[in-house]
């Protein structure tokens, strides 16, 4: 009978390829290949927002986390991630929008040259190689614990590469509209996998269940413990998830190409805000969904750890339940939920990424612009070269790695600071020019690579003390802080610009006026 859960997913992965090709049309250029022409609707687009970022790292660790003690600390990290959003929506969308910008870079580019926009998409596409890679991994996870159901021992990688082929088939040939719409799908099946299994886990544990994870602390939504050594670690405390999370969710969401992407594609600023704040409040429900399920199956486990279970680790507790604790057929459901997250997220790095190297890269290369029957073709090539290297980097990554949630946000961590410090020093430091923009950006690359990888805080630990790295959501402020303190002394060693150079464009114009990316009318 485990044989229809197989039957069930593959199915699935046929039907979501054909849909989001016939759902996208045929694009005819760049524009309507990386932003859709700008007529897609809201809704939907903030549910690819939601999609691109929730990945398997949230479907299968948030549950993980929840039973491990975290309680609903990712529900407290999500009320940061609506404030960071409320401040994009406000600051930074109305600069892409007005600029009709395909990508976030061109602001950029316009403020102060292509040398910086070329910086930052580089930038961008290595970090996006990194985290995409924990996540691709991740969703090799689930997918071996089904095969290993019928005897089918297949490798990581092997699954990995399989995965990857499929996706880019509609990623290729759907552009931006394949994805936005198979993301919507996507998200509506995890998501409704997410509450079935916690109507069937309530079923299961009853009132007495409820009782006995909201005793054991399993339903605690903030974490008031204030010791600068907490606040400084912890991803969870409450100022970090606050503060940290909301200036955390202002790059994530207002100066990484993966989700500004997706706001270019809306057909309005209003509807672009709309999705961009909406997102936020999807998100904080979707931490809540699955973080439910982890509290109920401490109840449903009683409590007993992991390896008493006979688990690796935290990140197999949810797709052991699915396929052990549900009948068969609605286990295939959620498994092929699962697989759409992993889709979602891969098909939108993949197109983000190849719209990055043609708008931001290949596009200033050329003196004079390319035709766009050239450039659409070299954005599906670069859609097919990212795919390859992504699966690489997916597989240098081992059952070993840890929480794949936690390293992907400590990923990013490296170049966040930098990226939304950029766009900071451009808009509050008029003095600014290209040069000290780019001395800034790469010193703060290399100050958040000494921080994440040497600098350690002392934290007292049931009577030990164990040196841990700073939280991830502390990365991002202490890049911002480095990028506007390196760009505003370099600001001083040289003259103002010229009154006539627009403080928010390149010397003789302002960005509105300087739209020349790939595919712009």
């Amino acid at each position: 009978m485990r044989q229809l859960d197989l039957v069930v997913v593959v199915v699935y992965l046929v039907a979501i390829a054909v849909i989001g090709l016939r759902l996208a049309g045929r694009q005819r250029t760049t524009k309507d290949y990386f932003v859709g022409e700008g007529h897609m609707p809201w809704w939907t687009v903030s549910f690819s927002v939601v999609a691109t970022e929730t990945s398997v790292l949230t479907v299968i660790s948030v549950p993980g986390g929840a039973y491990s003690g975290q309680g609903f600390g990712n529900v407290e990290l999500a009320l940061g991630y609506v404030i960071g959003r409320v401040v994009v929506a406000t600051v930074l969308i109305p600069l892409y929008k007005r600029g009709g910008f395909v990508s976030a870079y061109q602001y950029l580019g316009s403020r102060f040259g292509g040398k910086l926009q070329g910086l930052a998409s580089v930038t961008f596409v290595v970090t996006r190689l990194l985290a995409e890679g924990v996540r691709l991994f991740a969703s090799a996870i689930p997918i071996k614990l089904l095969l290993d159901e019928f005897g089918v021992h297949a490798g990581y990688r092997l699954i990995i590469v399989v995965l990857t082929l499929i996706t880019v088939v509609y990623t290729y040939l759907g552009g931006i509209k394949a994805v936005i719409w198979t993301d919507a799908i996507q998200m509506g099946l995890y998501l409704g996998g997410a509450i079935l299994a916690v109507a069937v886990l309530s079923a299961h544990v009853g009132g007495d269940g409820f009782a006995r994870a909201l005793h054991a602390g399993q339903f605690r939504l903030f974490d008031t413990d204030f010791t600068p050594a907490h606040i400084l670690t912890s991803p969870f405390a409450l100022p970090t998830a606050i503060v940290g999370g909301a200036l955390f969710a202002m790059a994530s969401h207002g100066s990484d190409q993966l989700i500004v992407q997706r706001i270019l594609a809306t057909r309005s600023l209003r509807d672009g805000q709309k999705a961009m704040i909406a997102s936020g409040v999807f998100v904080t429900v979707q931490f809540a969904a699955f973080s439910l399920v982890g509290a109920l199956l401490w109840s449903y486990n009683r409590g007993r750890s992991f390896t008493d279970l006979g688990l690796s680790s935290s990140d197999n507790l949810y797709p052991n339940f699915i396929l052990h604790g549900l009948p068969v057929v609605v286990s295939g459901l959620l498994v092929a939920g699962i697989l759409g997250a992993a889709m979602g997220s891969l098909s939108s790095a993949l197109n983000s990424m190849s719209n990055s190297t043609v708008a931001d890269i290949v596009h200033n290369l050329f003196r004079a612009t390319p035709s766009e029957e050239f450039l659409l073709r070299l954005a599906r090539v670069m859609t097919l070269v990212w795919a390859a290297l992504m699966a690489v980097f997916a597989c240098a990554f081992s059952a070993g790695t840890g929480n794949v949630y936690l390293t992907g946000l400590t990923i990013a961590g490296y170049t966040y600071g930098a990226l939304l410090g950029a766009f900071l020093l451009g808009r509050t430091v008029r003095r600014a020019n290209q040069t000290d923009a780019v001395v800034a950006f790469l010193v703060t690359i290399g100050v958040m690579t000494y921080i994440v990888r040497s600098v350690k805080i002392d934290v007292t630990t049931a009577g030990a003390t164990v040196p841990t790295a700073i939280a991830a959501q502390w990365l991002v402020p202490i890049g911002v802080a480095v990028t506007l303190a390196a760009g505003g002394l370099m600001s001083l060693l040289h003259r103002a610009p010229e009154a006539s150079a627009a403080p928010d464009g390149a010397p003789g114009g302002h960005p509105d006026r300087l739209a020349t990316a790939a595919g712009q009318d």
